[in-house]
């Protein structure tokens, strides 16, 4: 992709050795050997380090994009992680190479060692802020999903070379929600994810299949979009009602390990009502999928029922014909047009709502009111791409922002170089 630079030994390189030797026995704790990395004399040659410094209750966050560079052999990727734990799943996960730097000491020695022209960010996590203290990289966030949540739009992004989003929606996501920012960070590639050949996990169906996905809690009340506690049960139950329809339950990944007890117990009640419903129509084949890739259940899913969440604008990409069904936890139809866009095209389920949705769904499946509007905001959050599109984007905005801030460190060598010589 890029020439390497070769920059040597830095200034943390002496810190290393005992900072490996610390890990290397939590490694054995684990009953772990120990990981590539730790040896400066095999620092691989790569031209992007994409950097997830979470354990692996977050790893849905980094392993949605692994594909996106598993699949591009012309761009040397290394994975750098900070936790001992997610190391252990990643190296089960990904044909990339995975290195291990949780002190801060190593990370620094490892990016004086290695030539990365690009470190790639997934999420906000605090320790983004040790890596971005690297000078000879280009800071690039682009997030683990595409959504309206008021957490896809932080302060931070002012920290980033470049913020990569997926359309104009995010755009004004940002002009929005930020003062101060400079729009020309921002980066519109799709959302290459969408791109991915995901096969379906669901079989044929001679009836329309309705996905309940709801997402999870958030960590606090702002960032709270679920409907599961509020309307879960009463969801799937209208969901089932729909005479010869297949019922999928995909909760968020943290949903099945909250902590809150109304979410534990209307996760519960959605599970017995699944059971109780496959062993009344086992022909239905209503299923419940934890673990399976949500963008294969998508391809297979007619009706989406789903909340403010990534979910619901995947659906609007990969299947604009099929309905979406949007829920507001917090009953306000002004605010969710005003943060969500997505409603506009979607029918609203809430406090005023709900009580009618058995019969609201039965007129979706059999008429779709708003299938124009879907195609419409499809465009708004995805800039038109069609599926394939994205992929190129992204590679070659990722190609740009590396030449242009390599152009730009050789300018200022330069600048120095006159300067110390005149």
């Amino acid at each position: 992709m890029t020439t390497a630079r070769g920059t040597g030994d830095g200034p943390y390189t002496r810190f290393v050795k005992k900072a490996a030797r610390k890990v290397a026995n939590q490694l054995r704790d684990f009953g772990a050997s120990e990981p590539d990395g730790f040896d400066l004399a095999d620092i691989p040659s790569a031209d992007v380090a994409l950097y997830f410094p979470d354990t692996p209750h977050k790893l849905y966050q980094i392993t949605q994009w692994l594909p996106v560079f598993e699949n591009n052999a012309d761009v040397r990727t290394i994975v750098v992680v900070r936790s001992v734990e997610a190391y252990q799943e990643l190296i089960r996960r990904t044909s990339l190479r995975v290195l291990l730097v949780p002190r801060y000491e190593q990370l620094m020695a490892l990016y004086d060692r290695a030539d990365f022209h690009a470190v790639v960010y997934v999420n906000n996590g605090w320790t983004n802020f040790q890596s971005l203290s690297f000078q000879q990289a280009v800071h690039i966030h682009v997030n683990h999903g595409e959504s309206d949540k008021i957490c896809m739009v932080s302060n931070q992004a002012k920290a980033y070379d470049k913020v990569f989003v997926a359309g104009e929606a995010a755009v004004r996501r940002h002009a929005a929600a930020l003062a101060w920012f400079d729009p020309a960070h921002l980066v519109r590639v799709g959302r290459p994810q969408l791109d991915l050949a995901v096969a379906s996990p669901l079989t044929d169906s001679d009836g329309p299949t309705i996905t309940y996905a709801p997402t999870w809690e958030g960590e606090d009340d702002a960032n709270n979009y679920t409907s599961l506690d509020r309307y879960g049960p009463k969801i799937v139950s209208a969901a089932l009602a729909q005479s010869g329809a297949r019922v999928v339950y995909k909760p968020h990944p943290r949903i099945v390990t909250s902590k809150d007890p109304a979410m534990t117990k209307a996760h519960e009640r959605v599970m017995k009502l699944m059971e109780q419903a496959s062993a009344s129509h086992p022909e239905r084949g209503h299923q419940v999928l934890v673990s399976a890739d949500i963008l294969g259940v998508i391809r297979g899913t007619d009706v989406m029922i789903a909340d403010v969440s990534s979910v619901t604008l995947d659906h609007l990409y990969l299947r604009p014909d099929a309905p979406i069904i949007l829920c507001d936890r917090r009953s306000n139809r002004a605010q969710l047009l005003e943060d969500a866009p997505v409603a506009a095209g979607s029918h609203v389920v809430d406090e005023s709502s709900i009580g009618s949705l058995a019969a609201d769904l039965t007129a979706i499946i059999a008429e779709d009111p708003m299938r124009d509007a879907r195609r419409e905001l499809r465009d708004l959050y995805f800039d038109s791409l069609a599926p394939g599109q994205s992929t190129d984007r992204f590679w070659s905005e990722l190609s740009r922002a590396i030449h242009e801030h390599d152009s730009a460190l050789g300018e200022l060598s330069r600048v120095r170089i006159v300067e110390e010589t005149s």
